[in-house]
């Protein structure tokens, strides 16, 4: 692929890679075939591989049966081919008829909560069954290859990923399950133009298609982040921090007292992990701050930008599989997941710890690179 670009978009590259946090054993799938395949048999080839080894290991980790399974979600941005990709999931797991298939595409990296609460809310509707989510990316599909440097972003950060998860609710899963769904909270702004237009697939002047990352998405970004706070604080802090938070915002916005700052509550008084979307080392700082958590709260997602890169949706996963070999979640733990994405939105998924995660018995990406972190970055 480096070929096809000129040797200035190179240097930019190189440039942007060196100070994105991100290690230098970073996989491109498809870059070792010359002739190079196209993008689209490569994405397709790419999707293949992901899905039917992590929904095969799911299914195998839990011994459901696939006839089992009620509902299906897929979630990708940028590759969306035809048949979709849920189909591919029904047709290689032989799935049952009246399965309910959903593929949402385009939605971002914040689409893995997202699929969450859409599985929440189908579960709701039916009884004794299990959704199956595939949260993944395929960035090969939209390879940008000119010279539009707010498009050239997307080649430096994204990278292949996915997660497979499987829901339930049934009660006699309770004993066998991790993790317990307590709320999912999504924001969207999409209705200012300027939110909507900050992540956005283009065609630039040459014809070629590429992702277009605007200066202002760091902003947009914190705007999201602070309404999906503002959403989600009640439901998880205790009291004490909800008055303090309401006390400021009457005097800031009711009052109009000069001189007060927006009281940020401790959310570290209601979770015991955070799970941040590896969106780029600058993403990540924001959040940092924003929450005022430690270097060990964002390890999990610092380290998985680092080896993974950007995987979009499934980073989540990727965060929360570095907790659990690190031996860090213990039964009642409280987690917080938290994805950003494209539209634009902040997505929050807020779990508890069914059962203390025994590293020893998991069989997750990190288990045999897990003592080498975290890093020095």
């Amino acid at each position: 692929m480096s070929s096809l670009l000129s040797p200035e978009s190179l240097a930019f590259c190189a440039k942007v890679m060196e100070k994105s946090g991100v290690s230098e054993n970073i996989y491109v799938y498809g870059c070792q075939d010359f002739p190079p395949k196209s993008s689209f048999t490569c994405a397709r080839e790419e999707a293949e591989i992901v899905i039917s080894g992590a929904v095969g290991d799911v299914l195998a980790k839990t011994g459901v049966d696939p006839r089992d399974i009620g509902v299906v979600i897929v979630n990708i941005s940028t590759f969306n081919p035809v048949p979709s990709l849920s189909a591919m999931i029904v047709n290689r797991f032989k799935l049952r008829e009246d399965v309910l298939s959903y593929n949402l595409g385009g939605m971002g990296c914040s689409a893995g909560v997202i699929a969450v609460d859409l599985a929440k809310r189908l579960l709701q509707g039916r009884r004794n069954t299990y959704a199956l989510i595939m949260s993944l990316e395929s960035p090969t599909s939209s390879y940008y290859l000119g010279d539009d440097r707010s498009k050239l972003l997307s080649n430096c950060l994204f990278r292949m990923g996915g997660a497979a998860i499987l829901l339930s609710n049934r009660p006699s899963d309770r004993l066998s399950s991790k993790y317990e769904l307590k709320h999912t909270v999504r924001t969207h702004l999409g209705a200012d133009d300027r939110a909507y237009k900050c992540v956005s697939q283009e065609v630039d002047k040459d014809g070629n298609i590429g992702m277009t990352i605007s200066k202002d998405l760091m902003a947009i970004a914190g705007e999201a982040l602070k309404a999906n706070i503002t959403a989600v604080g009640p439901l998880v802090l205790p009291i004490s921090e909800q008055f303090l938070f309401l006390a400021t915002l009457v005097a800031r916005k009711v009052l109009k007292i000069k001189g007060i700052r927006a009281y940020i509550p401790d959310f570290k008084l209601a979770f015991e992990h955070f799970c941040i979307h590896a969106g780029g080392k600058a993403v990540l700082d924001e959040v940092e701050k924003k929450l005022s958590l430690t270097k060990w709260d964002m390890e999990p997602s610092r380290m998985t930008l680092y080896k993974y890169s950007n995987t979009s949706s499934s980073s989540l996963w990727y965060e929360l599989a570095y907790a659990e070999a690190k031996g860090r979640i213990k039964k009642g733990d409280r987690i917080w997941q938290i994805g950003f994405g494209s539209g634009f939105k902040c997505a929050s998924g807020v779990w508890r710890a069914l059962r203390t995660i025994n590293p020893a018995q998991e069989d997750n990406p990190w288990i045999d690179v897990i003592d080498q972190f975290p890093v020095t970055l």
